[in-house]
């Protein structure tokens, strides 16, 4: 699995990108964070707009601590 990093981060401001890139992205970043949350900040039920706030912490050194191996 690719290792996301800081450097990564500017690809989220290119746009348009298709749902499955998108998601992709996303999914490295997760999995490559070892402390993640989700926040809805707002939804437009007349439209179907949302926004939605990612915050993490990136693991730098590595996937994960020794003892969870």
């Amino acid at each position: 699995m690719y290792r996301f990093n800081v450097h990564d981060f500017s690809w989220f401001e290119r746009y348009p990108t298709s749902p499955a890139t998108l998601q992709t992205k996303i999914n490295d970043l997760v999995y490559s964070s070892y402390n993640t949350k989700a926040r809805v900040e707002s939804i437009n039920p007349e439209t179907g707009e949302y926004r939605i706030i990612l915050q993490g912490t990136l693991d730098m050194h590595g996937w994960w601590p020794e003892e969870t191996h």
